[in-house]
């Protein structure tokens, strides 16, 4: 035999190996309570939001739960989905526990076991999604093999984070990788047997869909019937994108703001994205704008201090960015499962910067936390600006809205002058965790899992209709119902038009 003829043969050895690894392999019970416990000792150390929505009671017993399903788990896939739901739970948009690359590969070269349709959240339903299959576009559904919808999509909510116990940002997430979602729980399933009923009628039929591969789902999932009008959820926005400003008559304007990602002080974005503020609210200044319509629907977040500028043309207050920030650690806790390339022996050297940064930023020790000082930048006092519109404020919100993208859209609804229409956003009103992220890798299962590790109180007004462990919630809640979803219509735009007319009128 050739020597090519053996390196090819080696190669496919190889790759057959590699590639033979998946979730659904057997792991041992004593390496998942061993990852357990690490899991919940770096939770306790180094993550301040752990208790932020959740007793200690409530802590305690969940982890009670996860040692207990462990004694009845046996795959790798069981345990993935046990700390997925002790992430979930914390209530953190900024949490995220993730399977390694090696993994995630196997996962997308699988041949078969994907449910075919990608599904939708519309009047109160689950709805198929999807013109080019069996079950009729716009079907509800109610079961799949034999379980209720709502008890899937329960199970599923745990691979997609939000702040509190909002639902309304988990749909995204279901809405785009609903399969996904599915076989990262109940496994690879080769039919469904769905049974569902078509839009205006009583009757439930049933089918048995085939499993498909993993590229073909979410190829359906860029056919989906909806993507005309909610792409703008799973987008990059190119820098053109970002931020716009037109006219709708002489007394109105559009502001939307996509994304808050233009860099700090010194990069030419933020430079550039300030001289377009200047620009716009002067001119808006000049031609007595009346009502603006300040539009961040699909503003999932970015970099201070953009979201902070841009507030300050939309006050008429002195503000900071927080009320007041903290961490649970005086210097970085288990730096041996810390993600790094360093030697977990030789880590503390490199690590000594950071924690005199940390005890030099967040040195105000009270009750085992650690809290910014008054002259840290994010409490800096900020004043609005000459240009500061004066007139009527109508903001837009939908669930994608997250991180600096919720605490913008908190303070501006906040304002007395401002109106809020959409739904609620999966970032809170009164605060989140952010700023700065940290990795941890779990030793046996090499799961990685991250949180931000800040403790963040926004610097906002207490509302009647706002709530500590929600999103924002508008003061008009206005979604699609099946019509619109058919027609694709912007109907929160259209309603706040339709406002800004019945007030200009009464």
């Amino acid at each position: 035999m050739k020597k090519t003829s053996y390196l090819s043969l080696l190669f496919c050895i190889i790759s057959s190996v590699i590639f033979a690894q998946s979730i659904d392999d057997f792991f041992l019970q004593k390496k998942m309570r061993k990852d357990l416990e690490v899991f919940k000792q770096i939770r306790k150390s180094a993550n301040s939001g752990l208790y932020k929505y959740r007793t200690s009671q409530e802590i305690d017993s969940i982890y009670n739960w996860a040692d207990n399903q462990i004694g009845k788990s046996s795959t790798y896939r069981d345990f993935y989905n046990i700390i997925l739901q002790l992430t979930d739970f914390e209530g953190s948009l900024h949490n995220d526990t993730s399977i390694p690359e090696k993994l995630n590969q196997s996962l997308r070269i699988e041949q078969n076991g994907y449910f075919p349709y990608p599904i939708k959240w519309i009047d109160g339903k689950w709805i198929i999604n999807f013109e080019k299959g069996k079950i009729p576009l716009g079907s509800e559904i109610i079961s799949i093999n034999n379980e209720k919808i709502e008890n899937i999509v329960k199970n599923l909510y745990k691979y997609y984070t939000t702040d509190g116990i909002n639902k309304t940002g988990k749909r995204i997430g279901l809405n785009y990788s609903f399969s996904k979602y599915y076989r990262l729980h109940y496994g690879l399933t080769e039919t469904f047997l769905v049974k569902y009923k078509e839009n205006k009628s009583d009757k439930t039929d049933e089918i048995i869909a085939k499993g498909i591969d993993y590229k073909n789902y979410y190829t359906n999932v860029r056919d989906r019937f909806s993507k005309p009008y909610d792409e703008a959820n799973y987008k990059d926005w190119n820098d053109n994108e970002i931020y716009s400003y037109k006219s709708i008559d002489k007394s109105t304007g559009v502001l939307t703001i996509n994304n808050f990602g233009m860099g700090n002080e010194e990069d030419q974005r933020h430079l550039k994205y300030v001289s377009f503020l200047d620009s716009i609210f002067t001119t808006i200044k000049q031609n007595d704008i009346k009502n603006l319509i300040i539009d961040v629907r699909y503003n999932g977040g970015g970099t201070d201090p953009n979201d902070l500028v841009t507030y300050s043309y939309l006050t008429d207050r002195n503000f900071s960015e927080n009320k007041q920030a903290w961490i649970s650690f005086k210097k970085i806790p288990h730096l041996k499962y810390i993600e790094s390339k360093v030697p977990s022996f030789l880590r503390f050297l490199g690590v000594r910067k950071f924690n005199k940064w940390f005890q030099k930023e967040f040195y105000i020790e009270k009750e085992n936390r650690f809290y910014q000082g008054p002259l840290s930048e994010d409490h800096k006092i900020r004043t609005p600006n000459k240009q500061a519109f004066k007139g009527t404020i109508y903001l837009l919100i939908s669930p994608r809205i997250a991180s600096a993208g919720s605490l913008f859209a908190s303070m501006v609804a906040g304002n007395n002058n401002t109106t809020v229409i959409g739904e609620e956003t999966m970032g809170g009103y009164y605060g989140h965790n952010g700023h700065t992220p940290f990795t941890y890798i779990l030793p046996n299962s090499k799961i990685s899992t991250s949180f931000s590790i800040v403790n963040l109180e926004q610097d906002v007004p207490k509302k009647e209709n706002q709530f500590y462990n929600r999103g924002i919630i508008p003061d008009f809640e206005v979604k699609q119902n099946f019509e619109d979803y058919l027609n694709q219509k912007d109907i929160q735009m259209n309603f706040v038009l339709d406002l800004i007319k019945k007030n200009s009128t009464e």
